[in-house]
């Protein structure tokens, strides 16, 4: 769901729309979020998340992730930016360079976008798991910004550099770089790509990318430019460190009795889902709660396995979720659930798995899609939980 200022909230309030657009912000308000609610016994799963700011999967009772549970990650330290002489500098291959202050920034056209934040490592190992959150970003789209400073026709890709910085050995000399990413110009004409300046309604902190940051959904949150302070338009791919050495894919596929390597730039986020949250019924019925996300291709729907073993055997059956569909918008996760009516004592191993429209299935973890992975990121193997009944 994308929401702009110009949509009246009477209009909304008489499609029923504003009651998932202002009641997700703060509480569980459907029918499917008072399920998730504590009417009975939250049973823990024994894969316990370690300490940390991130978000605690068996605690997620609401649509969008509270801003004190939204994971941090920086890779050149959190700098210091004094707002008041802060300024955003589009140049390069456009007609008319621009220097915004965030002031004028926000006195742009206004838009909400909804959005799943993630790492592109979350899931990479047991202490890694809750580098996510589903949020409402509020800025100006970036489109109208790189319209009006005016396209030059050779133009292919367009670069985002951040306030933090750092000194770099490149071919045994010392050069300062800033935190850098770039997308393709296709990729950032679409009207979801956002400067944002406010997450959940509230102003970005500091560890968010204050005073502005970019928001690219469906993309991993690797190429969300935080402390955003310059774009440049250029003619030519963008091969910084984490563009063209870090964050960068190496994975394999078996032809022909050889295996095929490739490397790839992180980017669009994966299919994807986890169980999150277990409760026990007054009548015993175990129900189990979770989420479940793509890169905006629609969600087709997510299976669940309960087996006494964390791999799968022949006879394991996958079992159809119910969705909510009442909580959704295309880059937001989707909540799922299942009802086991008659568990049975002992140790058992929940899974989940998703499947999107275009027939990508999250894979398990010996798919050779995850066992020729040789890096951590794009992690989105299915993630068994453990859990004593």
């Amino acid at each position: 769901m994308i929401l702009s200022e110009s949509v009246s909230r009477r209009s909304l309030l008489k499609s029923g729309g504003i009651l998932t657009a202002l009641g997700m912000l703060h509480v569980p308000f459907s029918a499917y979020a008072k399920k998730i609610g504590n009417h009975g016994t939250l049973l823990p799963f024994l894969d316990v998340q370690p300490a940390g700011k991130m978000l605690k999967w068996e605690n997620m009772t609401q649509w969008l992730t509270p801003k004190d549970q939204v994971f941090s990650v920086s890779h050149y330290g959190q700098p210091k930016i004094d707002e008041n002489t802060w300024q955003l500098h589009l140049n390069g291959l456009v007609k008319h360079p621009l220097s915004l202050t965030i002031d004028q920034i926000k006195a742009r056209r206004k838009k909400h976008v909804f959005a799943t934040l993630e790492c592109s490592g979350n899931g990479a190992n047991p202490g890694f798991m809750g580098a996510i959150g589903n949020i409402r970003w509020t800025g100006t789209p970036l489109r109208a910004l790189l319209s009006e400073a005016g396209i030059k026709t050779r133009a292919s890709e367009v670069v985002f550099f951040g306030a933090d910085e750092k000194i770099e050995k490149i071919r045994e000399k010392d050069y300062l770089q800033n935190f850098a990413r770039s997308l393709s110009l296709t990729d950032t004409l679409s009207d979801d790509v956002l400067l944002a300046y406010e997450m959940n309604g509230e102003p970005l902190g500091p560890e968010h990318g204050a005073p502005l940051r970019l928001v690219v959904p469906g993309w991993f949150g690797i190429a969300w430019v935080k402390w955003l302070t310059r774009i440049e338009v250029t003619d030519r791919r963008f091969m910084s460190k984490y563009m063209g050495r870090e964050y960068v894919t190496i994975r394999g596929e078996e032809r022909d009795g050889k295996t095929i390597w490739r490397e790839t730039s992180v980017g669009p986020k994966d299919v994807k889902s986890i169980v999150a949250r277990a409760l026990k019924m007054s009548d015993g019925t175990l129900r189990f709660f979770g989420a479940a996300w793509t890169d905006g291709t629609p969600l087709a729907g997510v299976e669940i396995q309960i087996r006494t073993s964390d791999k799968e055997t022949p006879s394991d059956r996958w079992l159809k979720t119910e969705l909510d569909r009442t909580q959704q918008s295309k880059y937001s996760w989707t909540f799922f659930s299942f009802d086991w009516k008659k568990p049975q004592p002992g140790d058992w191993y929940i899974v989940s798995r998703a499947t999107d429209t275009e027939g990508r299935v999250q894979p398990a973890f010996d798919d050779e899609a995850i066992k020729l992975k040789r890096t951590y990121w794009e992690a989105n193997q299915q993630w068994p939980r453990k859990l004593k009944v």
